[in-house]
């Protein structure tokens, strides 16, 4: 019975998530089935409640979110993204700058080390970044901390601002991007389940970093874009998706969290702040020069996460794709480069 109190744990934290996700549909706030969930399980683990969330369950929720975004990628929004390709690479390099200029304000302010203020500000998963600066002798602990209060700021920040200027009279873009499979057929969605979930165990078993978005990602948006229209993902796959994404991210946070480093998480908090700020500016500028919502090119430059800015940009009905594509490069790029770029670094300073 070793997986009872596990189990225990995780059902709590689903009822925490659910009354959370109940809550911000009442407020009606954006993104309810995640940032609910997060805040909700956030505040009990801090307040010192055993809640937890199993790794199949995490990976369920990217599964779902990663599935659901790859349906967008028919042939003609390739074709428009194409044409979009010298701005994505200039949106990756602005935030490995950001990250490399968040990392020398972290090193100051919290008077850390070199290399965990960089892997910490990293614009990076937190899995990757942790594995990442243990090879480069980093503070893992603290890096992996300071990944987890950027996600939670950001989750916090952009959806809300994004969601208010849009009312507010942000200028329209014209893209306008819907998914290729606008039904829900049984025999097509257990094939696209089928499909899907095992491009995602490959990923894993070939250790790629974000498997269960990426491969799930790539293989629906394969199928899409040779016109293989299976089916769309039930909006209650989306909604369990986002929930568990948002209990993965608030169960992460222990009762130590806050008092563990508070200096540290200070200064990582002040650092992401000025990292928010400054690529909201710079996706403002992106917008004209694009042409595309102002919405969307902050989404696509922020320093948040794959599944987290794509959702809002669905649920804001923004350009999925263009924020989709400017977060999955900006991931590989930095993945293949962050080592090797720290080293690089390390040896000219």
């Amino acid at each position: 019975m070793v997986w009872w109190p596990r189990w225990r744990a995780f059902g709590m934290a689903l009822v925490a998530g659910l009354l959370g996700a109940a809550l911000c549909l009442w407020l009606h706030t954006p993104l309810p089935w995640m940032i609910g969930p997060l805040f909700a399980t956030a505040a009990l683990r801090l307040a010192g409640r055993e809640l937890a969330c199993p790794v199949r369950v995490r990976e369920a929720g990217q599964w779902a979110i990663g599935t659901a975004l790859g349906l967008y990628f028919t042939a003609p929004v390739l074709a428009v993204l194409a044409s979009y390709t010298p701005w994505i690479i200039v949106g990756v390099i602005v935030a490995l700058t950001l990250g490399w200029l968040g990392g020398l304000a972290l090193q100051r302010l919290a008077g850390v080390d070199r290399a965990t203020a960089f892997f910490a500000m990293a614009v990076g998963g937190a899995s990757e970044m942790a594995v990442q600066s243990e090879r480069h002798g980093a503070n893992v602990g603290r890096v992996a901390a300071a990944h987890s209060l950027r996600m939670m700021l950001v989750v916090a920040t952009i959806p809300f601002g994004v969601r208010y200027w849009g009312s507010h009279g942000l200028e329209e873009g014209h893209e306008n991007f819907v998914p290729g499979a606008t039904t829900v057929d049984a025999g097509g969605l257990a094939l696209l389940v089928l499909v899907t979930v095992a491009t995602a165990l490959v990923f894993k078993r070939g250790k790629l970093p974000n498997a269960w978005v990426i491969g799930p990602l790539l293989a629906a948006l394969l199928l899409t874009a040779f016109g293989i229209h299976l089916s769309r993902l039930p909006e209650l796959m989306i909604r369990a998706g986002q929930l568990f994404i948002g209990i993965a991210l608030g169960t992460r946070f222990t009762p130590d969290f806050l008092y563990a480093a508070p200096r540290f998480l200070v200064s990582v908090a002040v650092c992401t702040v000025a990292m928010l700020l400054a690529a909201a500016a710079f996706g403002l500028g992106l917008s004209q020069v694009m042409d595309i919502h102002a919405g969307t090119a902050i989404l696509a430059t922020s320093p948040g996460g794959i599944a987290e800015m794509s959702l809002t940009a669905k649920t804001l009905h923004l350009g999925v794709p263009i924020v989709t594509a400017f977060h999955v490069a900006r991931m590989v790029v930095l993945v293949l480069t962050i080592g090797p770029l720290f080293s690089f670094l390390q040896r000219r300073s």
